[in-house]
């Protein structure tokens, strides 16, 4: 940290190969970024206390929730008809036509493509993404989880 983006690119580059070569490299950073670039396996630690451990992808894999973000073009009754049982709709948003919708899946079967299958003769689809959250949101859940305190600006014991 601390670093002019041409160093800090160049430190990065030179971390990775390293990586590459089968090196084991510690790493410490608040940069939550960094941490989702540069690192196959992490520990998360929080007042002293390890809270979380694993690869990163593991990690990111474990705490997705089955949320996703659709734009599509069509009616908007027709694109809520469609998804009846499986789907919430968070929010929605519409500009030039297109329509920008969150959703999360509500049942267990719920799934990218159960999604696409429940819409696709309904509305033309334009893009979908999955909402994976960033290793920030997963350090800051689980801080709140394990140590609410912490968050709640509480005293150190």
């Amino acid at each position: 940290s601390g670093f002019d983006p041409i160093n800090a690119n160049l430190i990065k580059k030179e971390i990775l190969e390293l990586r590459e070569k089968g090196s084991t490299i510690i790493f410490s950073t608040h940069n939550m970024e960094s941490v989702e670039e540069i690192c196959d396996s992490i520990a998360l630690i929080n007042k002293s206390k390890k809270i979380l451990d694993g690869k990163v992808d593991e990690i990111k894999h474990q705490y997705r929730s089955n949320a996703y973000e659709l734009v599509f073009v069509g009616n908007m009754i027709a694109f809520s008809n469609a998804l009846w049982t499986g789907f919430d709709i968070l929010n929605s948003s519409t500009d030039n036509g297109k329509t920008k919708v969150e959703v999360k899946g509500t049942s267990p079967n719920a799934s990218v493509n159960t999604l696409i299958a429940a819409l696709v003769n309904h509305v033309k689809i334009i893009s979908v993404r999955e909402h994976v959250p960033s290793m920030n949101e997963i350090f800051i859940q689980k801080v709140q989880e394990v140590m609410p305190e912490t968050l709640e600006g509480g005293e150190d014991e």
